[in-house]
């Protein structure tokens, strides 16, 4: 009787773990609309009447905001802009550099929303993605009691562009604060990690690029970074954790977004056929089950 039992819900945990991905990942490409990028790639959020700021409730005082400090520009791969793990989408660009979805797939933490001028008005973030210590199925969860980078994004509209607010983030234990400089920090991580380099945080310009090559899955991304000036101030003022952040050296935020422009050249071999394995975010329903199997 306990080996039917067990054969039954093993059955059924496999399948409820593929249906969970399969609509999943349907709702993400569903998100994925026709576009038209602006030769740049993205669309400055203040010509709309947005922000560069994300909108966070309960600062003080009231009113500050986390910068955009990274942008995947529109004129992107068009898979890669896509929000899913399959087919080399986004999730799997970000598994490439080590930073994957939530710790078993749950939401720790407030959510923080932001205007991107796209003619959407004000939106909650599309999900908050960690550092996974390289661990895509359990690192995050390290990373939500440790501490270590993380970023909120958001797809702009009208031009397909993803627009990222990073940063480090101290452990549980220090309340998630974020560390000094840890805004300009939290970009630069992103970005060394992708191009396998230390980036020089204090010595940035408006003409400093970068490139690298990542892989996961069987999907190789070609990455060319450019940084640049005049989307987010240089400053203090309306920053959030302001000032905790700022340091002798460096403002809150120095002024600068890294500009991504990333290219797929590498595919797996009937990569139509086979999609990139899923793990890295688990619905409750399934993790109840598993723990009602173990217990048999």
């Amino acid at each position: 009787m306990a080996l039917v039992q067990y054969c039954t819900l093993s059955f059924l945990l496999i399948s409820l773990s593929i249906t969970s991905y399969a609509q999943t990942d349907h709702k993400r490409s569903m998100r994925a609309s026709l576009r038209s990028a602006p030769e740049q790639g993205y669309s400055n959020p203040l010509d709309g009447g947005g922000s560069m700021l994300t909108l966070v409730d309960g600062t003080f005082p009231l009113g500050q905001g986390e910068p955009l400090n990274i942008i995947i520009s529109g004129n992107s791969d068009e898979a890669v802009l896509k929000d899913q793990e399959s087919e080399g989408g986004l999730r799997n660009y970000w598994l490439s550099f080590e930073y994957a979805g939530e710790c078993l797939g749950q939401h720790a933490g407030s959510e923080q929303a932001a205007n991107l001028g796209d003619g959407q008005g004000v939106l909650n973030e599309t999900d908050e993605i960690r550092f996974d210590y390289g661990d895509p199925q359990l690192g995050t969860c390290k990373e939500t009691i440790q501490g270590g980078g993380h970023f909120r994004y958001w797809t702009q509209k009208n031009s397909g562009a993803v627009f990222m607010a990073a940063s480090y983030e101290l452990p549980l234990t220090a309340g998630h604060d974020i560390l000094a400089n840890g805004y300009n920090l939290g970009r630069d991580w992103i970005i060394g990690n992708i191009t396998q380099t230390t980036i020089p945080t204090l010595n940035l310009t408006n003409s400093s690029t970068y490139s690298g090559t990542t892989s996961y899955g069987g999907y190789n991304y070609s990455t060319s970074v450019q940084y640049v000036s005049g989307l987010l101030n240089n400053t203090n003022i309306g920053i959030n954790h302001n000032i905790t952040v700022q340091t002798s050296s460096s403002n809150s935020t120095d002024g600068l977004v890294a500009i991504l422009e990333v290219k797929i050249t590498g595919k797996p071999e009937n990569s139509a056929a086979s999609p990139t394995s899923f793990g890295w975010q688990l619905p409750p329903i399934v993790l109840s089950l598993s723990v009602l199997l173990l217990s048999l």
